[in-house]
């Protein structure tokens, strides 16, 4: 019988709980806002997920890594989370096509974890009481210290983070495809990135800080903003400035999550920090163009607030029926459409793909037009 490492750790909230467990990963200490994924698979593209960057990810299905990891299954070249918590972990794994264990991996990637922690009790506390800061230690298990720390976290509101997970430099990842897409990587996931390469696009994926004269010279056919961690109102410095070039050019513009959120500040519609946010794969959201409901994957604490929408603007096209947030613009002053959920899903049902090809619909009528006009 194989026996596995059964040191201390312990979990503490910013107020005052704090959960005794089991260290996985690398022995330290590590913190973050604190937030839960409902998803039952798919453990490790949450973890390369940018939009997760300095946060610890709480898992609420109780066993995780039982199928190893895989390289294929990255969505980033390194793990994004700030530390992970679980109920109960799976040092070995079954699976012929992995790479190694979850153990190996969390070591490889320098993360710190907890196991043996009542996880569905935790969201419960989580969800009445807010998202809040919180701290997994294996090295200091001083709960008033810990506790301590964690109310003296960085609060994600305000928050830039964007620029930690960037490209530091422009890339293009050809095609055989007749379509010249622009990206801006505020943490742009891989399966996006090949959501676009299987249409034919050809795509540049600029910095988040791009220059904009570099930017001009590709001559797109149309702009793509991605998904992205931290506050939006703090990326807009840099953003915004880019939102606004794309919008003269009269090319079709295509954002999803954090750059669904930049879109809506370029009209001057606000958004606002989530009481819970949403993440996970099941997300319920309704298409108010067809009334049919989409599963969706979800990942934002962050949402377009509802109450400063200018319908001369702007159409709502899509909302989520667990609490009627905002999930889906039509912009009505340029060629424009945004969602707040991810249609690359990776992990994720696939209910929304259709989103990459009204996009490319989008860029293909734009050039008709543009060839008539010739």
């Amino acid at each position: 019988m194989t026996l596995y490492p059964q040191n201390k750790a312990l979990l503490a909230l910013s107020d005052g709980t704090v959960e005794e467990g089991f260290a996985i990963g690398i022995k330290g200490t590590a913190g973050g806002e604190i937030c839960f994924n409902t998803s039952m698979t798919g453990y490790q593209e949450i973890f390369t997920d940018p939009s997760y960057y300095g946060q610890l990810m709480m898992m609420t299905y109780p066993h995780i890594g039982n199928y190893g990891t895989m390289a294929r299954d990255d969505e980033a070249r390194r793990v994004m989370i700030a530390g992970l918590i679980v109920r109960s972990f799976s040092w070995e794994y079954s699976n012929p096509m992995a790479d190694g264990s979850l153990q190996q991996y969390l070591e490889r990637h320098q993360v710190v974890g907890i196991t043996g922690v009542d996880t569905r009790r935790l969201v419960r506390h989580i969800r009445n009481k807010g998202v809040m800061n919180a701290v997994i230690s294996s090295e200091n298990l001083n709960a008033d210290e810990l506790v301590e720390k964690a109310r003296n976290w960085d609060d994600m509101e305000g928050l830039e983070l964007a620029t930690k997970v960037t490209r530091s430099e422009a890339q293009t990842i050809p095609s055989d495809g007749p379509w010249r897409i622009a990206a801006f990587d505020y943490g742009i996931k891989q399966n996006i990135i090949n959501n676009f390469v299987a249409r034919g696009c050809t795509i540049r994926i600029f910095p988040a800080e791009a220059d904009l004269e570099e930017v001009k010279e590709w001559e797109a056919d149309g702009y793509f903003f991605s998904n992205g961690p931290g506050d939006p109102n703090a990326s807009s410095s840099y953003g915004l400035p880019i939102v606004e070039y794309a919008k003269s050019t009269g090319k079709p513009i295509f954002g999803i999550c954090l750059g669904h959120q930049l879109m809506a500040l370029s009209e001057g519609i606000s958004t606002r920090k989530m009481f819970v946010g949403h993440r996970g794969a099941n997300q319920p959201v309704k298409n108010l163009e067809t009334g049919l409901v989409e599963i969706t994957t979800q990942n934002h604490g962050f949402a377009v607030d509802e109450e400063t929408i200018d319908t001369d603007k702007v159409e709502v096209t899509h909302i989520n029926l667990n609490d009627e947030t905002i999930e889906g613009l039509r912009f009505k002053t340029f060629p424009g459409m945004s969602v707040q959920y991810h249609p690359e899903a990776s992990p994720g049902p696939h209910d929304s793909s259709y989103l990459f090809d009204r996009f490319l619909e989008m860029v293909r009528e734009g050039k008709k037009e543009k060839a008539r006009e010739q």
